[in-house]
């Protein structure tokens, strides 16, 4: 009986721990920061504040993703995204960061508010074509996560001076000088930066999702 109860008990404890390892962390706050420079200094608005304004916001774009569709700032009209930077002949971070993009695809594919960006930062080798075949290999669905190419200045341009996914770094480099970085950023439906993430952290892409979720509720 004794021993019955034994396994009883370690089995309650097994599935409990268990559950726990699934549950998204809460988010730190109540409400988002804004961003809007290199330095990542947290900014404290409420969402109707008049300083918003005049606040940094992104700009317009224009590339085309791995379906051959373009894709403008006008597709993420009131969505919230998350966008990072990678390659598809990157060896190394960048399918850390692709696996950490297909949890977040995993997490909101039932919900259309929420949307994925992965800017290509050799878009002379990552045609569409190439990217669609990485989509497909990757089981990316091209509805909710956008694989894009286009311009490389542009594309450059965005990451570091609108999104400074470099961080305080992206000012000290040319558009000649390689971009690579493995932070993912959060924009809100009104293009405000909210969050910049370490997309090869599990712990930090947990704390993406309840930050996503937070921000849902704004």
């Amino acid at each position: 009986m004794k021993n019955s109860l034994l396994i009883i008990l370690a089995s309650v404890l097994f599935i409990a721990c268990k559950d726990n390892k699934k549950e998204v962390v809460e988010s730190r706050v109540e409400a988002l920061p804004y961003y809007s420079e290199a330095t990542f200094t947290p900014k404290w608005f409420s969402a109707n504040s008049d300083s918003l304004k005049n606040f940094h916001t992104i700009p317009s774009f224009k590339l085309v993703d791995q379906e051959g569709d373009t894709i403008t700032n006008e597709t993420f009209t009131n969505k919230i995204y998350v966008t990072d930077f990678f390659f598809t002949t990157c060896p190394g971070i960048c399918l850390k960061m692709t696996k950490s993009m297909h949890v977040l695809q995993e997490a909101f594919q039932n919900d259309n508010e929420i949307k994925l960006l992965s800017h290509s930062v050799t878009p002379d080798i990552d045609s569409a074509s190439v990217l669609k075949k990485y989509a497909t290999e990757r089981g990316i669905n091209s509805s909710q996560w956008h694989l894009v190419t286009g311009d490389r200045s542009e594309i450059y341009n965005l990451g570091r001076k609108s999104y400074f996914v470099e961080e305080d770094l992206g000012f000290n480099k040319s558009d000649d000088e390689f971009l690579h970085t493995e932070n993912f950023i959060l924009v809100d439906k009104n293009r405000h930066i909210r969050g910049i993430y370490n997309g090869l952290n599990k712990t930090a892409m947990q704390q993406l999702i309840a930050d996503i979720k937070t921000l849902k509720k704004e």
